[in-house]
């Protein structure tokens, strides 16, 4: 029986490439009632519907969402915990590192994540005015000094955003966070001073000790992000560290004692 080539366009069917250089005997042979349907139906079918399936597949089956700024992009997710109490506000949030392409096309960190602590004074009974809120943004070292607080201990951070600058000194922030003198948890205190506009505010949050634990709790599981150390883990597979490590065949402590 003569060979009969097919080739295999794109979907949704296949065809006979170019009929005429077919022997009429087989055309007869396949068109023939006692013979078999031909199997390009069946062919057909299933991959007009393996096309379909890879356009529509969706790896989550859960819906989906339109990039933000860009193709692909997850949506952005905000996320915060506030501390109400009857005089004023805490709210934390926590800002995502930002990251720099290398030329190798590798990503180093740019510029470290931080964790906004904004104040807003009370405007009426479970009311707070946004319009007067202070921010003060807690770098990872001082998210650290806030974890390893004691009880008994305090702390105060000063921050100046024209330091080195011509308005140096005519803005600052200082952040207190010392005990309650009853022992129950820690007094927030933010004093800010802005000669720019003429204004001076001071706005104090009480924490007790169950609010200070949740602080501590977030403070801890946010840092590795802040600092970009995620990243690693979840790019990090055995495949690749075999690769590199074949490449350089030389340990870390090897290297270390090598310099």
């Amino acid at each position: 029986m003569p060979n009969v080539f097919l080739s295999s366009p794109p979907p949704p069917g296949l065809t006979f490439q170019n009929p005429s250089r077919l022997n009429p005997s087989c055309l007869s042979s396949l068109c023939s009632p006692k013979s078999p349907k031909p199997r390009t139906l069946s062919i057909k079918c299933s991959q007009s519907d393996t096309y379909g399936q890879q356009r529509s597949f969706s790896p989550n089956n859960g819906p989906s969402y339109p990039p933000q700024s860009g193709v692909g992009l997850p949506p952005k997710v905000f996320v915060g915990h506030s501390i109400y109490k009857g005089k004023a506000v805490l709210t934390v949030e926590p800002r995502a590192p930002e990251f720099v392409t290398l030329e190798s096309g590798a990503f180093k960190i740019g510029r470290e994540g931080n964790v906004f602590l904004q104040f807003a004074p009370a405007a009426g009974t479970r009311q707070y005015d946004w319009d007067r809120k202070q921010i003060f943004s807690l770098s990872a070292t001082e998210i650290g000094t806030l974890i390893s607080l004691g009880p008994t201990e305090s702390c105060e951070f000063f921050h100046d955003p024209f330091i080195g600058r011509s308005d140096e000194g005519k803005v600052r922030k200082v952040l207190k966070v010392e005990p309650l003198s009853d022992g129950s948890g820690h007094l927030f205190n933010l004093s800010v001073l802005n000669m720019l506009i003429n204004m001076e505010e001071s706005i104090f949050v009480p924490v007790t000790k169950g609010e200070y634990a949740v602080l501590v709790s977030l403070f801890n599981f946010a840092l590795p992000y802040l600092l970009g150390w995620n990243t690693l883990a979840d790019s990090a597979r055995p495949e690749d560290t075999r690769r590199l490590n074949n490449a350089n065949p030389r340990s870390g402590v090897d290297y270390e004692w090598s310099r």
